[in-house]
């Protein structure tokens, strides 16, 4: 077990980043231009600097004329003559590592270029800030007394000529610094292991005799390793067998439908959550304070941030606008230019805006994952809610959903049809089905308008999913693990349709 000495030694390093925290605290929108400057500076004898003149942008209006936002098919020209080994095309450093991600509206397989620069100054300096955040925040932890487990994605690395690809969760891994691996558990050996069935045994084996003191992954996976974990062990929680567990650091899906669920599981009243918002493109925003649903916005991973409001998003009056014009509770799609060389990224998220001195924000669902067929704008945000509102109302538990349209046919009109797999069901699923309509009505005023004596939609349809139905579509798609899942919303039918026939 380590010494205490470690612990005061990581505090001490980790809290000198405070001060540099404090600087684009204070001056947000000045960090943020000198940043797109240096970014533009760096790449200017790129083949996209010499497209769009790097040479001559001196202020950000320049850069907005020059440079388009592109969407992943739009960059993928550039980036796959970059795995191909070709190198100074979009980025001055060599690109050696791709993170590939499936995306979860696109079968075909996307390739995000992570550079050095990327690695050191976005994805660590992230989670070295998320640890600085938690222990300024909280002066008696003891968290470096003991491991963090840390669950990973199903995760292998691949040789492509000159370039390597692979979940972000396995370069990470194989490029991160011995003091990280040294206060984690599993061993990387475990944790890049690909088969999820065999990877989960592995790292119950590994981490059961462990003094784990925090966990670190996506809630939906993380919780199917921690109920595996208990129904193989003689404990009714987790902290009969880790006494020392003290906070969760989580991200990837939104945790209010999965919070009842581990507060069960983590029954300690003093126990912590916090919430980080990453990616393959990068690490954008960390739960700075305790007991908070706001993620804070940090602005000098090399990150240059623009916003799409989504009102106008896709349409021909869509406007992307900097930072320094951002307005409080409003939807927008993020726009990214990254030290990987993302120039004007349309990334797929939507945020919100809950500060803006200083800009904190949640996430609020994807571009591509709303329903807005018949003007409801329902985003995943509403739906999160309201399931743990009528959860938390009629004391039954949800283990995932999803939702579709139903189209207006002929003089029918429409609704919306959910899937929803419960852990603890209901005792009247008619009275479940009711009171989520009804709830979706008070926290989204657009759904509302449309259920006024049902003058567009009808009452939403309930289908009540067989035990492990989600699970079993994940794995007939390969989609075990890391931060796949279906899909909560969509504009289509697919996804409920290959559910209904399974």
């Amino acid at each position: 077990m380590p010494f205490p000495i470690i612990n005061s030694i990581a505090s001490w390093f980790l809290k000198q980043r405070i001060h540099q925290i404090e600087l684009f605290l204070k001056y947000p929108n000045e960090v943020q231009d000198e940043l797109l400057l240096n970014l533009v500076r760096l790449s200017e004898d790129t083949i996209i600097g010499k497209q769009y003149d790097f040479e001559s942008i001196r202020n950000y209006q320049t850069f907005t004329e020059r440079v388009p936002v592109s969407t992943y098919e739009e960059l993928e020209p550039l980036i796959e003559r970059t795995r191909k080994g070709e190198q100074n095309v979009f980025w001055h450093e060599p690109i050696k590592w791709f993170a590939k991600s499936s995306g979860t509206t696109n079968a075909k397989s996307k390739f995000i270029p992570v550079s050095e620069s990327a690695l050191e100054d976005c994805h660590y300096k992230g989670s070295k800030d998320l640890l600085c955040m938690y222990l300024n925040n909280n002066e008696n932890s003891e968290m470096f007394l003991g491991k963090s487990l840390r669950l990973g994605g199903s995760s292998q690395i691949y040789e492509n000529n000159n370039s390597s690809f692979g979940d972000l969760s396995a370069i990470l891994i194989e490029n991160m610094p011995m003091w990280a691996e040294f206060s984690s558990t599993p061993s990387n050996k475990v944790s890049l292991m690909s088969e999820w069935e065999s990877k989960l045994t592995a790292i119950i084996n590994e981490t059961k005799t462990e003094n784990v003191t925090s966990f670190a992954g996506v809630p939906s996976w993380m919780l199917v390793l921690l109920n595996r974990i208990l129904s193989e062990s003689n404990h009714s929680n987790l902290m009969e067998l880790w006494p020392n567990l003290e906070v969760y650091f989580h991200g990837g899906v939104n945790f209010e439908p999965y919070r009842e669920q581990y507060q069960k599981i983590l029954p300690n009243t003093n126990f912590k959550y916090y919430e980080i918002y990453n990616a393959s493109e990068g690490f954008f925003a960390i739960q700075d304070l305790n007991y908070s649903n706001d993620l804070l916005l940090m602005l000098d991973y090399g990150i240059f941030y623009e916003f799409i409001p989504m009102d106008t998003f896709g349409t021909p009056n869509q406007k992307v606008i900097p930072l320094s014009e951002v307005e409080l509770f409003k939807n927008y799609a993020i726009v990214i230019t990254t030290n990987s060389g993302l120039w004007r990224y349309l990334i797929g998220d939507t945020v919100r805006f809950t500060s803006l001195n200083p800009f904190r924000i949640r996430v609020t669902g994807r571009t591509k994952h709303h329903i807005n067929v018949f003007g409801e704008e329902l985003m995943v945000e509403n739906t999160d809610q309201a399931i743990a509102k009528t959860c938390s109302q009629l004391h039954c538990e949800v283990k995932d959903y999803t939702v579709a349209p139903i189209f207006m046919k002929n003089k029918e009109k429409g609704s919306h049809e959910w899937m929803v797999e419960f852990k603890k069901p209901p005792e009247d699923f008619a009275l479940f089905e009711k009171v989520l309509d009804e709830t979706l009505q008070t926290v989204n005023s657009d759904y509302e308008a449309k259920r006024y004596n049902s003058m567009t939609l009808n009452q939403l349809k309930l289908n009540v999913a067989r035990e492990n139905l989600f699970y079993d579509w994940l794995a007939a798609n390969d989609k075990l693990g890391g931060q796949h899942k279906i899909p909560r919303l969509s504009n289509q039918r697919d996804y409920l349709e290959q559910l209904k026939n399974m």
